[in-house]
């Protein structure tokens, strides 16, 4: 018999299973499921087992998706979506507000049927996931009632096709269904082979709130489905899942001018300062880890600690982890609960075997019966060690040391991903340094795991692009206001031509590249013809000294708006007083345009500001924008000067730094900008100037691992190449419309958006009111 003591020591009050009972009878009656399509569940068709990873039972029978299906769900939402966009902010937030209700009626049944399904415990699913779901829900309802306010002149994108992973299953589909039907759009969703069930329950309250038929249609299936959905005539893709797959949907979606949203892998840092409270820092590497079986892609896998505590801070690690209850999901007792299938399984053990393999040794991290794992971590890993750069996507964690904050950040950024980062300091001065230096979409300071309907989420580098969540997630689901088109010459052929040295045959003069702040002979030192002279014929080699010089100029972002402001000001007021002068290479509407850009983004330099968004209570959420750092431009084939102009601003205003190739006929008049920017202490490789072949040079920018963005202005055709080379990294590319360059439209918050990506930092603050921890909502 236990005793009073025995129990408090060990926290354990028996078993305390949820009961299923009613899950399981809606399963009975509902099995086999067919697809949810036209507002109408189908006959289904060949089926396939969703089975509870905990038991290996099997669940249900649910439909395996074909083309065919897809086609006919893409049919429906077709159908659909004009009237639903033709519906008032205030009806469709009324839809969406009734879904949030209906989530929260339905609280304890979809809690336990999300867990069933995908073996996470009950407190995750009751007391995170399913809150978050009502909240997204409730967010974009008033998203769909200020739409047009806050979003003027948008659009909705169309049908918009979504696939999501298994880890958070009906989470994820809120966090993509709520802002897609608050912008007007409809969807055509996937859920994960392994969790669909909560989608299909959500499907039965789309029908209860009288959701008009086709504004969500949900089809099931495993990777054949969801690259049915890929290829279907939608327009937009919004994927969640691994980085292998997202470059292949990148690489699919070239040139097709379709919107796309990735969310992908993690490797995300957990640094732990000297100074850190390491009672709360362990707490949260159970949060971020741990409690959710480690399948979170944002989780803290890398925990970074100063060597000072490290041993102190392992010795706590280990006596909290040996505490951690692995066991039944649906107990409340349980911290962790199953694996989601025996596939992941042995893919996490895999990983491990690498890595111990390789030197690492792994405290814990057993495997169990089933699909269970105990919770680990791999010690004496060096950064080279598999365990340390694959994303393992299960609960075992890395341990490392460092010794001063700079070690700390290197460290952090060793990764090819950037999604999340949490650190932990009791200075508010340190722990904000880190935030800002870390190279990831999200930073938790002193907590992990934070998420909230009006912080936007997503990642750097090879996390993905776009955002899900808040106002920046709704623009990713809208168009921006049309331009009016302009029709792009065509390019003549950049090659070496007759005179090419500058020498005789009536040239006037012959130009060189700008590089680093200075003037620089091609690589070979060849030219081509072009109107005035000859341009010099820039190949891969100078594209990557350019590359080089402007990952250099790294200051430029530090000197903050206001500096920046300044010097654009200089660049404007000594191009006016050359106006004249490069008038005669141009004309006078390209180069008064060209000034109008330089004053205007001066304007917005410190002006384009983040926000600090309502989320939990007692908790700052800022929201701020960041440059990216390596920006690539290619510029339209004619109006150079004021394309240029209309491109460069906005991204240095920004803090980013460029490399351009200019019009490719026509470059001369921007070459001539280097005395301009000499003069107005524009730092040497904030504008870097390639000329040559305009596609072939953009191609080598894309591919470039250094350049964080590519802008390309041209035919849809060749931007297709662009893109794939760009896929490669998953870089993000932009192809804003051709347009008059001299005029209105060429100017705007449009291209202060595309020169910035977000970075959502949440910062805790005061005494914590009861039940707004990271536990609850």
């Amino acid at each position: 018999m236990s005793n009073v003591s025995k129990i408090m020591e060990s926290m354990d009050y028996g078993p305390s299973v949820e009961d299923s009972a009613a899950v399981r009878d809606w399963l009975k009656a509902k099995s086999p499921f067919g697809h949810f399509i036209g507002g109408k569940f189908q006959t289904p068709g060949k089926t396939f087992a969703s089975s509870n990873p905990s038991t290996g039972e099997a669940l249900a029978e649910v439909s395996q998706g074909t083309a065919a299906d897809v086609e006919a769900a893409v049919k429906a939402a077709r159908k659909a979506q004009k009237g639903w966009a033709a519906l008032s902010g205030s009806e469709r937030a009324r839809y969406l507000y009734a879904i949030a209700r209906h989530v929260q009626k339905r609280e304890r049944f979809l809690s336990v049927l999300e867990t069933l399904d995908n073996g996470k415990p009950i407190r995750e699913s009751r007391d995170i996931d399913i809150p978050l779901v009502a909240r997204h829900f409730y967010h974009h309802a008033g998203w769909a009632e200020l739409r047009d306010a806050e979003f003027p002149g948008h659009a909705p994108l169309g049908v918009c096709g979504q696939i999501i992973p298994w880890n958070f299953p009906l989470l994820m589909l809120a966090w993509k269904i709520a802002p897609a039907l608050a912008a007007g759009n409809t969807v055509v969703l996937k859920p994960a082979e392994y969790t669909s069930l909560t989608a299909l329950a959500f499907a039965e309250i789309c029908q209860e709130v009288g959701l008009p038929a086709g504004v969500v249609n949900i089809v099931t299936g495993d990777g054949a489905t969801g690259a049915a959905i890929v290829e279907a005539e939608v327009d937009k893709i919004a994927f969640t899942g691994s980085t292998e797959v997202g470059r292949a949907i990148a690489a699919k979606l070239s040139g097709t001018g379709r919107k796309l949203t990735l969310e992908l892998g993690g490797k995300s840092p957990f640094i732990v300062m000297e100074d850190a409270d390491l009672d709360a820092a362990v707490e949260g590497v159970v949060d971020s880890i741990w409690f959710n079986q480690g399948q979170v892609c944002c989780a803290g896998s890398r925990i970074l600690v100063a060597e000072a505590v490290a041993d102190r801070f392992e010795t706590l690690l280990n006596a909290r982890m040996a505490k951690l209850i692995v066991g039944p999901p649906l107990d409340k007792s349980t911290d962790i609960g199953a694996i989601v299938d025996p596939v992941q399984k042995d893919r996490i053990q895999a990983i491990c075997r690498a890595a111990t393999d390789a030197g690492a040794e792994l405290v814990g991290g057993q495997p169990g019966e089933g699909c269970f794992i105990a919770p680990g971590y791999l010690k004496n890993i060096a950064p080279a060690n598999p365990g340390m750069v694959e994303e393992i996507f299960g609960p075992i964690a890395t341990l490392s040391t460092f010794r001063t904050a700079d070690e700390a950040v290197e460290l952090a950024n060793n990764t090819r991903y950037g999604l999340a980062g949490s650190v932990w300091s009791e200075s508010a001065t340190v722990a904000t340094d880190l935030a800002a230096r870390i190279k990831a979409g999200v930073i938790w300071i002193n907590c992990a795991n934070m998420f909230d309907a009006a912080a936007p989420f997503g990642g750097y580098r090879e996390s993905g692009f776009g955002r899900e969540g808040g106002f920046t997630g709704m623009l990713d689901y809208l168009a921006e206001p049309p331009v009016k088109p302009r029709k792009e010459p065509e390019a003549g052929a950049a090659q070496t031509a007759p005179g090419g040295d500058g020498q005789g045959g009536g040239i006037d003069r012959t130009a060189k590249l700008y590089i680093g702040g200075a003037q620089k002979r091609p690589d070979g030192g060849a030219n081509y013809a072009v109107p005035g002279g000859m341009a010099p014929l820039g190949s891969r080699k100078d594209i990557r000294t350019a590359v080089e010089a402007a990952a250099k100029a790294g200051k430029w972002a530090g000197m903050g708006g206001h500096a920046r402001a300044q010097v654009l000001y200089y660049i404007a007021e000594n191009l006016s007083a050359r106006a004249d002068e490069f008038a005669k290479r141009s004309s006078k509407a390209e180069v008064q345009a060209a000034i109008a850009r330089a004053f205007h983004y001066a304007a917005w330099a410190d002006k384009f500001d983040g926000r600090n968004v309502q989320a939990k209570p007692a908790h700052l959420v800022n929201v701020l924008p960041e440059p990216y750092g390596v920006i690539g431009i290619a510029c339209p084939n004619d109006q150079p000067l004021s394309a240029f102009m209309s491109l460069v601003m906005p991204a240095i205003a920004m803090g980013n730094a460029v490399v351009v190739v200019p019009a490719q006929d026509d470059p001369l008049p921007v070459l001539d900008l280097y005395q301009v920017f000499d003069t107005s202490d524009l730092p040497g490789g904030v504008v870097n100037i390639v000329t040559g072949s305009k596609d072939e040079l953009a191609k080598v920018l894309a591919a470039h691992d250094e350049v964080a963005g590519l802008w390309y202005v041209g035919d849809r055709a060749r931007l297709a190449g662009v893109e794939k080379a760009g896929g490669g990294n998953l870089k993000p590319v932009w192809s804003p419309a051709h347009r008059d360059w001299t005029g209105a439209q060429a100017q705007g918050r449009a291209f202060l958006r595309q020169a910035t990506q977000t970075k959502t930092i949440w910062l805790p603050y005061g005494a914590l009111p009861a039940g707004t921890g990271s536990a609850a909502y």
